[in-house]
């Protein structure tokens, strides 16, 4: 099984166990006020290793000051840092890992407020500032401090280092003609954007060795015009191994391009591996792949058919360390599965907070766990509720030794975030659902459908502790109108979960997640949608990259999207308003869609009065809010005990 996958690979003067890569993350954690290793960035890397992936990176490792590109990522451009370095490498090459640093400069996508690139010419997104060009002293001085970094990367004992040639930094600046506009021998043809790598590599080795292994990412196709293509990266790929670079990691896309770095879960996966499939051709060096691969079988099908030779994966590895080795071991079912929310990891992070995972709340606390020790007594729990965070919190309740019982009314589990799967394009998110319940199952949970918790199941059961994830309902906002208009009057969960249908035009009153995404399950299937949004922006608790595929979707479908919108009243067959300063009405509709504010459903916490067992409110119980946030509740009150 996976013999492809699992089976060693030569790069350069070093040997991969396995085709796995963990790619170059800027998690934005587990450094000190000098930008030196802590702790707790080692034990994250140390779990991954342990977990056995075959090669790893650190990313983010800034060759410059003036590089940086977030707050809280390692600096290679200080001897003082190489002590910690050495530490962290020591302890992770115990577990037979290639363990490597990505090297980097921002450029004009830098979060500093003095930036520099080839051009004077600002980031096209994300990043804000002006840009000021480099003089071509200081392009020599950030060749010397590329060569200087990876100096240090090989006397902290790192195996390798890669340079980061993708995604709209320094490297690509160069490259690229939209980002380099210079006239001089950095600038115009394609010899003259590409010195500054090639003159990298050669500081590098002139200052490592050439038996120093040099891998280097770079975009197949910047997707953005007049940017890096797939034409030019054929046409450097060969020239790159006969300059000793000994592996090409082939990605896509920068700040502003029309497909993103780090795609959400609309996009299909593998989507760069035609991009590798493509460079494979013409190169004699190992070509990774990398662009939401995230089930075994599909990394191990890329490999056989020659698409690529090493498969990179980034945020599979956050939400799950052990991905590796419960592949190889045949344990697809107990491997937690990424659902390519983007939240917790490059939303975070662009926002200057330390990188995290949505379904994965270990993520950055692995040193604080390492030395956990499980309760000595065992508890007998009683969770109401087999939604995420009832699943989540039964999961690690049993992994602590504890007897669990979860009731769940219904006859399924799987709460909101079930329907929220059924809307175009984020089917993936029953993902985290499908591995609870394997997980439940696995630990012998047991789960009561169709059981509702009342005072004579806590008898029976006699639990130490009630946690209630009973989970949240659409509130039914009081708007002059609404409730004597003649049009069809359904909430989102209704409509999603097809209890109730509407006509064919329809008002979504909730321009969040929900409205948009019930925005785009109506307009799927061919109705004509307003969607009306009280609050200033739309869907503002989704991370950007997944909320931008979703917009596209919606310009896609017959969708009006109204912001800042103050509803005046609702009419028989419309709605008056008013929106950005001017008055609107909409009439000839037949149907709204109630999908703005949950409230949280907490009966059963009025049972508590009548026993003397402790009751706990968790997930949307307690507050209506985002998955992120109810997971790691469940798992943090089940660690507690």
């Amino acid at each position: 099984m996976l013999s492809n996958l699992f089976s060693p690979i030569r790069i350069g003067s070093m040997t991969s166990k396995n085709r796995l890569l963990m790619s170059a993350m800027s998690i934005n954690f587990g450094v000190d006020d000098s930008c030196c290793v802590t702790d707790q960035l080692v034990e994250y890397f140390i779990e991954r290793a342990r977990g056995g992936v075959g090669m790893m990176l650190v990313g983010g490792g800034s060759v410059h000051p003036g590089g940086q590109e977030l707050p809280d990522l390692p600096q290679m451009y200080n001897d003082d840092c190489i002590p910690a370095l050495k530490d962290m490498v020591q302890r992770v090459k115990k577990y037979d890992t290639l363990f490597g640093v990505q090297l980097m400069h921002g450029g004009r996508q830098s979060y500093l407020p003095q930036k520099v690139a080839p051009s004077p010419i600002p980031a096209p997104a994300v990043v804000k500032g002006e840009v000021r060009a480099l003089e071509i002293d200081e392009i020599k001085e950030l060749i010397s401090c590329f060569g200087d970094s990876a100096r240090r990367c090989q006397t902290a004992g790192f195996d390798f280092v890669e340079l980061h040639g993708a995604h709209g930094y320094l490297i690509n600046q160069f490259m690229a003609q939209n980002s380099n506009i210079r006239t001089d021998e950095y600038g115009g043809s394609f010899e003259n954007r590409t010195r500054f790598l090639f003159e990298i590599i050669e500081d590098i080795q002139a200052k490592t060795g050439k038996d120093f292994p040099i891998g280097i990412r770079i975009n197949g196709n910047d997707y953005i015009e007049n940017g890096w293509d797939l034409e030019s990266t054929v046409r450097i790929a060969p020239l790159l191994g006969k300059a000793g670079v000994v592996y090409l990691h082939i990605s896509g896309g920068v700040y502003g391009s029309t497909e993103l770095t780090i795609p959400s879960m609309y996009t299909p996966h593998g989507c760069f591996v035609h991009l590798a499939q493509e460079v494979k051709k013409h190169v004699n060096i190992p070509v990774i792949t990398v662009g939401r691969i995230k089930n075994p079988d599909h990394a191990d099908e890329i490999i056989k058919e020659g698409k690529a030779d090493i498969v990179s994966m980034g945020r599979s590895f956050l939400a799950d360390p052990y991905y590796p080795e419960k592949a190889r071991k045949g344990e697809f079912s107990q491997i937690r599965p990424c659902v390519g929310c983007c939240l917790g990891c490059i939303h975070a992070v662009l926002a200057k907070e330390p990188g995290s995972c949505v379904v994965n709340p270990d993520v950055g606390r692995e040193y604080k766990l390492k030395d956990e020790i499980k309760p000595e007594k065992a508890l007998k729990i009683l969770i109401a509720g087999a939604g995420p965070a009832g699943m989540a919190a039964a999961r690690q309740f049993a992994l602590q030794g504890h007897k669990t019982i979860i009731c769940e009314q219904k006859q399924g589990s799987g709460g909101l975030l079930s329907l929220a799967s059924k809307a175009p394009g984020r089917e993936e998110l029953h993902d985290i659902l499908d591995f609870f319940k394997a997980e439940i199952k696995r630990l012998d949970v047991e789960i009561r459908y169709d059981t509702k918790l009342t005072l004579d199941l806590i008898n029976e059961i006699n639990p130490d502790k009630v946690i209630l994830a009973t989970g949240s309902l659409p509130d039914m906002p009081v708007i002059k109108g609404l409730f004597q208009t003649k049009m069809d009057l359904v909430t989102n969960v209704d409509v999603i979960r097809g209890k109730e249908q509407v006509k064919d035009k329809v008002i979504v009153l909730g321009g969040g997640m929900t409205g948009l995404i019930t925005a785009d399950f109506l307009a799927d299937q061919g109705k004509q949608v307003i969607v009306l949004n009280r609050k200033k922006s739309f869907a503002e608790e989704m991370a950007s990259n997944d909320r931008y595929y979703l917009r596209e979707r919606l310009k896609k479908g017959n969708v009006s999207l109204y912001k800042n919108v103050s509803v005046k009243q609702f009419t028989d067959d419309g709605v008056v308003f008013k929106a950005n300063g001017e008055n609107i009405t909409l009439t000839g509709f037949e149907s709204v869609v109630i999908s703005e504010k949950h409230s949280s459903i907490r009966e059963a916490k009025k049972l508590e009065r009548k026993t003397k067992i402790p009751f706990y409110l968790i997930g949307d119980a307690k507050s209506p809010r985002h998955l992120m946030y109810c997971i790691s509740e469940a798992d943090e009150i089940a660690r507690l005990g």
